[in-house]
Order: structure tokens, then C-alpha cells, then sequence
């Protein structure tokens, strides 16, 4: 009896981490009919995943972080736009993030654009930024105050 319970604690607990983890889009106007409807913004990140370090580098120390997903869940709708060197995208995934790294401007990565709900550009930070999860979350908060 003690071991069902402990395996349905085990498996209520894994459920609850991987219910938290953050869900990135590979769409904008996908990710902007969300924040539409659950009126957030949106957090664009054009990055290098499979080359980039900075890239590599604030995934791990800021998007992957806990702290950073309850943020992202509550307020954030997560879009990942992706220019790697040895993963494989589809033709249609190369041509849209090309299109929108064309459209934004983007000269390096790693980039995070953040649009409002209505799509209008309202922040950028470009390029590694210390200061961990905390740090990135006061800038998307000021970002949102702004509107």
C-alpha cells in the first residue's frame, strides 16, 4: 500500500513540474492570437540553439529556470524563433523565421523582441544580458507597464 502511494505522490509531483514547464511557439501569429485572447505579451527569442553560447547560455541561466516558467505561464507567450547550424527545420519553419528576422531587423543572436497583444514592437534587448531570472523578468515587467 505504501509503495501505490508513494508511486501516485511520485507521478502527481512529475505531472505538476511538467505541468509549470514553458511552452514555446514557433508561430507569431499563433503566439499573438494567444495573447490576444489571454491578454499577454509576447516574448519573440531569435536565437542560435545548437551554436549560439550566449543563446545556450541564457536558456540555461534565465528561460529554463522555474522562477522565469511561473513568470512566462502567467504572463508571457513564448515564441522561439530558430537559426540553427545542425538541427533540422522544416522549409516552411526556415522561410517564416527568416521572413521575420528580415522583418525585425535582427543583426545577432541571441535577440528577444517583446510585442504587445496587438503585435506593436514594445521592447528588445539584444545580445547576453547578466543578472539571471530576475533581472530579465523586471525588464518584461517594465516592457508591460509600459502599455
Amino acid at each position: 500500500m505504501k509503495k501505490i502511494l508513494l508511486a501516485v505522490m511520485a507521478s502527481a509531483l512529475l505531472f505538476q513540474a511538467s505541468a509549470e514547464e514553458a511552452v514555446w511557439l514557433t508561430s507569431v501569429p499563433a503566439a499573438q492570437a494567444q495573447a490576444k485572447s489571454e491578454n499577454k505579451i509576447v516574448l519573440v527569442d531569435f536565437t542560435g540553439s545548437d551554436w549560439c553560447p550566449w543563446c545556450i547560455k541564457f536558456k540555461n541561466e534565465v528561460f529554463d529556470t522555474p522562477e522565469f516558467q511561473a513568470y512566462a505561464a502567467k504572463n508571457v507567450v513564448l515564441v522561439e524563433l530558430d537559426f540553427p547550424r545542425n538541427k533540422e527545420l522544416s522549409d516552411d519553419l526556415k522561410s517564416a523565421n527568416a521572413a521575420l528576422k528580415a522583418r525585425y531587423k535582427i543583426q545577432g543572436f541571441p535577440t528577444q523582441l517583446v510585442l504587445d497583444k496587438d503585435g506593436k514592437e514594445i521592447g528588445r534587448q539584444v545580445g547576453y544580458v547578466e543578472g539571471g531570472p530576475k533581472a530579465f523578468i523586471a525588464q518584461l515587467e517594465k516592457y508591460r507597464a509600459g502599455n
